[in-house]
């Protein structure tokens, strides 16, 4: 009974730990270029030792790129691909077999959007993977609702 009592806590306990590992911490933001167009910002503080990928890899049979959605708006238009930038290196990689571009430390992604003249804000989610040297997680979404600058 005490083992099963110890075992039990244990699991528990290591399950705890694991569900409050945050590695990558997402901020979002909009910077105005003119009345109809913005800039959308989201910006990853990546923990040490930890890397996310990018939107551009060179197939899907390695980690699950990061991807932006952006909830259906009228009104709403891409502008061109997104920009990264950041800690970023771009090399072979013997775990997934395959070039790989990631950041480490922090990384930048920049989407110009054109919006109704109405529009209050931009939602949507972010999905990204997250790995160190020994292993990864699951890819995770992230929700994002940026309030659009008025003036």
């Amino acid at each position: 009974m005490r083992t099963l009592l110890l075992t039990t806590l244990s699991i528990l306990f290591c399950s705890a730990l694991f569900g409050q590992m945050e590695p990558v911490k997402w901020t979002f933001d909009a910077q105005k270029v003119n009345e109809k167009e913005y800039d959308i910002v989201f910006t990853a503080k990546i923990d040490d030792g930890w890397a996310v990928y990018s939107q551009y890899l060179e197939s899907d049979q390695g980690p699950v790129p990061t991807s932006i959605e952006f909830d259906a708006q009228t009104g709403l238009q891409l502008i061109g691909k997104a920009s990264e930038n950041g800690n970023k290196k771009e090399a072979f990689d013997s775990i997934f077999g395959m070039n790989l571009t990631k950041f480490s430390d922090r990384a930048r992604i920049t989407q110009r959007v054109k919006v109704d003249p109405n529009a209050k804000s931009v939602k949507g989610f972010l999905t990204f993977m997250t790995c160190d040297d020994k292993s990864c997680l699951p890819p995770t979404d992230v929700d994002f609702d940026i309030v659009l600058a008025s003036d």
